[in-house]
C-alpha cells in the first residue's frame, strides 16, 4: 500500500505528441518520491494518494467524454484533488468565463455559438468592430482547433458547425503580449508575458511564443484577484492569463486552474511557494 503521503500528478495518454518528461522532472525535483505519475485516462485506483493534481493531464480536451466520466468517477470515489473535481469541471469548458463576467470580471469580449456558420462571423464583426476573430472550441487546450479568420477566410472544416467560442484579435497580443500570472494558495508567485511569433496570434511555445519574467502592473493583480475571488472553492493553484484592450484596460483571456504550464523557472523561488502550498493541506 502507498503512504498516504504521496503526492499524485496526472499524465498524458500514450503516444501524446508533446513529451511531459521534462515537465515531470521540474516536479520531481520539489516533491521527490512522494510523487508518483498516472495517465489520467488510464489511472486505476487513487486511493492510495493523499493528493491528486492534473497538471500534466495534457490532451483531455480530445476527449471531452472520456473527462467528464473520469472527474465523475473521481468524485463518487472521494480522490481528493488540489483543485476541487467540482472546480474542474466548471472550468473544463470555456463557458465559464461567462459565469466571470456576470460576475463582474471583465473578459475578452466573447460571443458563443453551438454550430459556427459563416453568420456566426459577420453578427460577431459587427458586435465586436473586429475584422479579425478568433474562434476555438468551447472545450481546449493548447491552441488546439483555435483559427484567426480575416474576413475572406472559410471556417476550418476541422470547426465548421462546431461548438465554439468567437473573439476580437486582441491587438495587444502581438504588440505587448499576454501576460500570465501565477497563485498559489491564493497568493501571488510570479508573473510572465508571452509574446508571439512574428505573424502568429498564439503565443505557446510549440508555435514558436516565448516569454519573459516580469514584475506585473498594479491592475493585473487587481484583475487575478477578482477573477480567483468569483470562483465558489478558492483554487490551490491557478494561472491567470489576460491581455489589455484598446483602452489599455486588462481583460481576463482564461483562468486556469486545470493543467497550466506554471512556468516555475521564473519563480524567484523556483516553485518552492507552490511545494509549500500543496503540503501543507496533506
Amino acid at each position: 500500500m502507498q503512504p498516504m503521503t504521496d503526492i499524485c500528478i496526472l499524465t498524458p495518454e500514450p503516444g501524446y505528441e508533446e513529451n511531459w518528461q521534462g515537465t515531470g522532472d521540474e516536479y520531481l525535483r520539489l516533491f521527490g518520491k512522494q510523487l508518483a505519475f498516472r495517465c489520467w485516462a488510464d489511472v486505476g485506483d487513487l486511493g492510495g494518494f493523499s493528493l491528486v493534481l492534473p497538471l500534466i493531464a495534457w490532451g483531455y480536451q480530445r476527449h471531452p467524454a472520456k473527462w467528464f466520466a473520469c472527474l465523475d468517477a473521481w468524485e463518487d470515489a472521494g480522490v481528493r484533488f488540489a483543485n476541487p473535481v467540482a472546480t474542474l469541471r466548471w472550468n473544463t469548458d470555456k463557458d465559464y468565463l461567462f459565469d466571470l463576467e456576470a460576475a463582474g470580471v471583465p473578459i475578452v469580449p466573447t460571443r458563443e455559438t453551438h454550430c459556427l456558420c459563416l453568420d456566426d462571423l459577420e453578427a460577431a464583426r459587427a458586435a465586436f468592430g473586429s475584422e479579425q476573430l478568433v474562434v476555438k472550441p468551447a472545450i481546449s487546450g493548447g491552441a488546439d482547433g483555435t483559427y484567426c479568420l480575416e474576413v475572406d477566410d472559410a471556417i476550418p472544416f476541422a470547426v465548421l458547425e462546431r461548438e465554439m467560442l468567437i473573439q476580437p484579435l486582441m491587438p495587444a497580443i502581438a504588440s505587448e503580449g499576454e501576460f500570465s500570472l501565477f497563485y498559489f494558495g491564493g497568493v501571488f508567485s510570479h508573473a510572465i508575458l508571452k509574446k508571439p511569433t512574428s505573424g502568429d496570434f498564439r503565443v505557446q511555445e510549440q508555435f514558436g511564443g516565448r516569454e519573459v519574467g516580469i514584475s506585473p502592473p498594479v491592475d493585473a493583480q487587481a484583475l487575478s484577484r477578482r477573477a480567483l475571488a468569483a470562483v465558489d472553492q478558492p483554487p490551490l493553484y491557478a494561472r491567470v492569463d489576460m491581455v489589455r484592450d484598446g483602452d489599455g484596460q486588462f481583460r481576463l483571456m482564461e483562468l486556469e486552474l486545470i493543467e497550466p504550464s506554471l512556468f516555475l523557472g521564473h519563480a524567484k523561488d523556483g516553485g518552492r511557494a507552490f511545494a509549500d502550498s500543496v503540503l501543507a493541506i496533506i
